[in-house]
């Protein structure tokens, strides 16, 4: 039985987040990040500013050897070629048999079934993170029961939109920072599945952990947004804000349900 919504969201408070933050800086985690060609240097840096390390090989030769070694493993499906088809499996094996969690972001599912099909297959492996828009839950679960059954199995989703959803065995959080200019970068949803990852290696809880991650980037995207003018001007501010963002600004703008 999870904690209801309200009581989950009242646990999410800036100075948790802002904890949570710092434990990232300070280890530093390395997230192995198997994501798609559009958003590979975007989210590296992403993951710099934060102050975590990225690593991006998708080499089914070499993926096991770096993924044991990182501390979480990011699955993003936006172009799924045939060598991120084979080194995919290999990656979330070698992350699950380390103990290190696995988040996974099924890009497009709903644009193809192909896809879908070989989403619906890593289920299986019960990954710690799936992270999606609504369109996306719909098409690779339209069952709710097949949600419920990987809540109870210890996966966490966290489902982004206007507001967003985190859902798990133990809390749900509804969480309504962002901007409308972080959708007009190609690559920001994919780069926040990173942040996601990278969180989740620091905590236990990875609901929590998801939750706070989600905030951090969405505050960072308020922050950029608010400085920027426009798509060009935000990517830089983007990265400056998650590289500066203090207790401040968190406790300033982190807005819930």
């Amino acid at each position: 039985m999870s904690l209801s919504v309200a009581a989950s969201t009242q646990s999410l408070s800036a100075q948790t987040v802002f904890e949570h933050l710092q434990d990232v800086r300070l280890k530093s985690p390395r997230v192995h990040a198997i994501t798609n060609s559009v958003a590979q240097t975007f989210t590296a840096n992403i993951l710099l500013a934060l102050g975590a390390v990225p690593s991006m090989t998708i080499a089914p030769d070499e993926v096991a050897g770096f993924v044991s070694g990182a501390d979480a493993l990011l699955i993003n499906l936006g172009t799924l070629d045939e060598i991120r088809r084979g080194s995919i499996p290999v990656a979330i094996e070698a992350a699950q048999t380390a103990g290190r969690p696995v988040c996974v972001d099924p890009v497009f599912v709903n644009r193809s079934a192909i896809r879908c099909k070989f989403a619906k297959d890593l289920m299986v492996s019960k990954p710690d993170l799936v992270r999606l828009n609504g369109a996306e839950l719909e098409t690779l679960f339209p069952e709710r029961t097949e949600v419920e059954a990987l809540i109870a199995a210890g996966t966490v989703f966290a489902v982004t939109g206007e507001e967003d959803k985190i859902e798990s065995r133990g809390e749900d959080f509804r969480l309504l920072n962002g901007h409308p200019l972080m959708a007009r970068v190609t690559a920001t949803g994919c780069a926040g599945g990173a942040v996601m990852a990278a969180f989740t290696s620091v905590r236990a809880d990875k609901a929590l952990a998801s939750a706070c991650g989600l905030s951090v980037f969405n505050i960072a995207g308020e922050i950029a947004a608010s400085r920027a003018a426009g798509p060009g001007s935000f990517v830089p501010e983007l990265l400056d804000a998650l590289y500066t963002l203090s207790f401040q600004d968190i406790e300033i703008r982190l807005k819930s349900a």
